[in-house]
């Protein structure tokens, strides 16, 4: 059976920053109340001229030639985001034409901030299988676009911004060695969107500290390894607290855990694959590392994954 890993990794956030600080001029709230209270500083708002397709295709193009792979040799093309450009088409069938990606299938998938990790295990899923070689797995939200500028409770957590991965076949030992996926639809009521995104905070990180934790604990054991092993973390970049109590559950040092919380907020399915683009260009990942990834998100739905990092 073939060994299913990442192999090329893209990013893409807007130019645009927006501190805490601007968001004081504007709403009822304070740099140190959002600071304290979620880790975050600024975030990346794209503009009126970019939709969540845009920065998908900026991050696919650096993913792939991060591979060292034509886009005619992908296979699949999996889109994990809430706030699509439209319905349909879809932004994975808008990536397949942008990308020249003719060989492709495509299409999105819909778990909220928890999409990308959905996304690595089904394309795992294919390539184990043997039915496709290469998969290009895209988490992209543009937020800003469902955010309710007035509401101080969620317009202080979100921004703009795209990750990549490209999956293919890696060597004997290395990639994803196991994976954790998990909904309650019970509690879809406390996170979802009806024109702007409405949230129970409350609810949500009472749910988010338990699940991700156990979500991470699950994998680990799945992959039959212990906490021990693990090299490095990767959390959803929703808020701090909550990132915190996952490293803690796996007793890891601090500088063990990506955070870039602070310089983004919580983008969506986009967080986990700009984090491990950022912590690979700082060094912090390297060759036959184990690496947990792990996100939680509206559904409510959770996913881990665990690899060891290396073609």
């Amino acid at each position: 059976m073939l060994n299913a890993g990442i192999i090329g990794v893209g990013r893409y956030v807007p130019e645009k920053v927006v501190k805490n600080t601007d968001l004081e001029k504007i709403m009822d709230t304070s740099d140190e109340w959002i600071r304290t209270r979620t880790g975050i500083e600024e975030r990346r708002i794209a503009g009126d001229d970019m939709d969540t397709s845009d920065m998908a295709f900026e991050a696919a193009k650096n993913a792939i030639e991060h591979a060292g792979i034509s886009p005619k040799e992908i296979d699949l093309i999996l889109v994990a985001t809430v706030t699509p450009d439209q319905p349909f088409p879809t932004v994975a069938c808008m990536l397949q034409d942008r990308l020249g990606a003719t060989n492709a299938a495509a299409m999105d998938i819909s778990a909220a901030c928890a999409g990308f990790m959905y996304g690595l295990a089904t394309a795992q899923q294919f390539i184990v299988s043997g039915t496709y070689r290469y998969v290009l797995v895209v988490g992209v939200e543009k937020l800003s676009k469902i955010t309710d500028w007035s509401d101080r409770n969620t317009a202080v957590l979100f921004g703009d911004g795209a990750g990549a991965a490209v999956v293919g076949p890696v060597s004997e030992g290395r990639g994803i060695l196991a994976f954790d996926l998990g909904a309650d639809g019970s509690g879809g009521k406390y996170l979802y969107q009806d024109r702007y995104i409405h949230m129970n905070g409350r609810e949500v990180f009472k749910f988010a500290v338990r699940q991700m934790g156990e979500s991470c604990i699950r994998v680990i054991e799945k992959a039959g390894l212990s906490k021990e092993d693990v090299d490095f973390l990767i959390p959803h970049q929703a808020n701090i607290r909550i990132m915190e109590s996952a490293r803690q559950r796996l007793e890891l040092p601090v500088e063990k855990m990506s955070k870039t919380v602070h310089k983004y907020g919580n983008t969506s399915a986009a967080s986990i694959p700009i984090s491990l683009v950022e912590e690979l260009e700082a060094g912090k990942i390297k060759d036959d590392q184990v690496i947990v990834m792990v996100g939680f998100g509206g559904g409510l739905t959770w996913g881990a994954v665990l690899l060891r990092w290396g073609r």
